[in-house]
């Protein structure tokens, strides 16, 4: 069976020359019936058995998650697992050949996609990136880009943003959004250690004001799983899923990254009492990340 509830619009809301720049989802639905009894409508997005073939290779199989206000859940991989695919069938961008999708009535998403490709013939400012499509003043913008701490590049062409600095504006525009979820696809790639942990404590920060729900996919295994609230492993079908540290141990993982991965990961497992912000790093009481919440 193939069924997805949730009607309404995708927008993708990009400029023709700014591909896969980003997508905000609205859905509404007045009726529940004909979900199966798994679904939980609680939940954001509630997909149970999503299937997904191409060239009679198969991609995903049979593949779950839940994805709720106010909790980080990652996804990971090995290349080719078929996360980013799983992504875009959780945003109605592609289709499953078999599985079901619930979306909840009030779901908004920003997303963030691993790169925007730009023509850089063609001169565009980060201002005039942000108000394409969206229809928001420039306070809104100016404000949207302090939050993620890159206001200075507001007049700035976009194809002379570094990598961390194109990342901050892709994530202030999906920001701009209001969404209720925030989906970022290897929001890292092209960003050095140093603007990696910055970003991703950044991420957490804004969890934690707004309430949003975040789906986070990535490579950066031992860091983000220290950053999350539920690990979700793939490999075409759901290796092993859980809190970050049952995942780290488990079979199915060791398998897919090797036993120094899951030694890497025990670092951040400790048996003394303190915090850590969302890059793993441990917190004292004179520490300042505006992270607001501990590593699970």
């Amino acid at each position: 069976m193939i069924g997805e509830r949730g009607s309404g619009e995708s927008h993708a809301g990009q400029p023709a020359h700014v591909k896969s720049a980003d997508t905000a989802c609205r859905h509404s639905h007045h009726s529940h019936a004909g979900l199966s009894a798994n679904i939980d409508v609680g939940a954001l997005i509630s997909a149970r058995a999503l299937s997904f073939s191409r060239g009679g290779r198969q991609i995903l199989d049979a593949v779950d998650i839940d994805l709720h206000a106010g909790e980080i859940v990652t996804l990971i991989g090995p290349n080719g697992a078929g996360k980013t695919t799983f992504v875009r069938l959780l945003l109605g961008l592609a289709h499953a050949d078999a599985g079901e999708i619930f979306r909840a009535d009030n779901l908004r998403i920003g997303y963030v996609p691993q790169r925007i490709d730009i023509d850089r013939a063609l001169p565009m400012t980060v201002a005039r990136f942000l108000h394409l499509g969206l229809g928001v003043t420039r306070a809104d913008i100016i404000e949207g880009l302090r939050s993620v701490g890159a206001e200075h590049v507001v007049e700035r062409q976009l194809a002379r943003l570094s990598g961390g600095e194109g990342q901050r504006v892709v994530l202030a525009r999906a920001l701009l959004r209001q969404p209720n979820l925030l989906v970022l696809d290897e929001p890292v790639r092209g960003v050095d250690a140093t603007g990696e942990a910055e970003l991703y404590n950044l991420i957490g920060r804004l969890r934690n004001e707004r309430g949003f729900g975040v789906l986070l996919v990535s490579h950066d295994l031992h860091v983000v799983m220290a950053a999350s609230d539920r690990v979700l492993c793939i490999n075409q079908h759901v290796c092993c899923s859980g809190v970050p540290t049952t995942v780290a141990k488990h079979p199915e993982y060791v398998r897919l990254f090797g036993p120094d991965a899951a030694r890497a990961f025990a670092l951040y497992e400790h048996h003394h009492d303190h915090a850590h912000d969302l890059a793993g790093r441990p917190l004292t009481e004179s520490s300042d990340t505006g992270s607001g919440k501990e590593s699970r």
